[in-house]
């Protein structure tokens, strides 16, 4: 069965929305989302200590399908609005119909901000229109590869894989614009050997919210096991995944993490206001 509204948890932690898709759960009985809220309880404090990164919406798409809004269009700007009014750094993400991303784009725009433009793991020719649709209010390129494992959004709009050739051109294509490259979804083997031939400007540590089968596990132990390597070989580290307070957002800091961030908890914001 499927809800396609927040149960409004006292806290967000994944076991409210048990397989809820569409709605806010995720796949195989929630196990990613559950495992990304409870390790970050359980991994211990890392090596640094100086807290002073910030935090970011998540991108997020689909307010009708995923959050039972009232209007896809509006459900951008009231998010991108209430974000602004806390002080969050924005980020929008891309989806199908276009809209989705154009929207987002009109939002930011209306708000006078800038934001970090997550875009699907498309054929380039079709990132690099997005990328000139967004370039206006572009702070941050990336590319949501995590994506890809969304099989009915592979299918339907042609998601491919990206390697170490697509993605080089589309860094060296942000780097003439002046933006930052980022690469999201970095939660698998693979992903640390793309990192380390890309070298992105940003390595965003993600599995969408626990929301696509990749593999078992959570963003928190694999910042944990992994951040040296990513820190290694990018200019920064971000994290997203299960993050619900502000000891989880230090300790996220604590392993070089330079900005963390949310989602969920920001759309039942906005749920509630609307009293969705």
């Amino acid at each position: 069965m499927s809800n396609k509204k927040c149960n409004f948890c006292e806290t967000c932690n994944g076991h409210g929305c048990i397989s809820q898709l569409p709605g806010m759960g995720g796949i195989d009985e929630n196990i990613n989302f559950i495992l990304n809220y409870d390790q970050w309880q359980e991994i211990p404090m890392g090596q640094k200590q100086s807290f002073d990164a910030k935090i970011r919406l998540a991108p997020m798409t689909g307010g009708i399908e995923n959050c039972g809004y009232h209007d896809e269009k509006q459900f951008y700007f009231d998010l991108i609005n209430h974000c602004v009014n806390e002080k969050v750094a924005l980020s929008i993400g891309d989806g199908c119909p276009d809209e989705k991303l154009l929207w987002g784009i009109e939002a930011v725009t209306n708000a006078g901000k800038k934001t970090a433009v997550f875009i699907k793991p498309y054929e380039n020719n079709k990132i690099k229109q997005r990328m000139a649709w967004a370039e206006n209010i572009a702070e941050i390129y990336g590319i949501d590869t995590d994506a890809f494992n969304i099989i009915t959004m592979r299918n339907k709009v042609h998601l491919e894989k990206k390697d170490e050739s697509s993605l080089r051109e589309l860094k060296a294509l942000a780097s003439s614009k002046g933006r930052p490259f980022a690469i999201k979804g970095i939660f698998t083997d693979e992903d640390i050997d793309l990192v380390k031939k890309i070298k992105p400007d940003i390595a965003l540590v993600s599995n969408h919210g626990g929301r696509v089968p990749q593999r078992h596990g959570s963003t928190a132990q694999f910042l944990a096991d992994f951040h040296k390597i990513l820190l290694e070989n990018s200019g920064e580290v971000w994290v997203d995944g299960g993050i619900r307070n502000q000891d989880q957002i230090q300790k996220a800091f604590s392993y070089g993490v330079k900005e963390v961030l949310i989602g969920r908890p920001f759309v039942s914001a906005i749920l509630k206001k609307q009293k969705i």
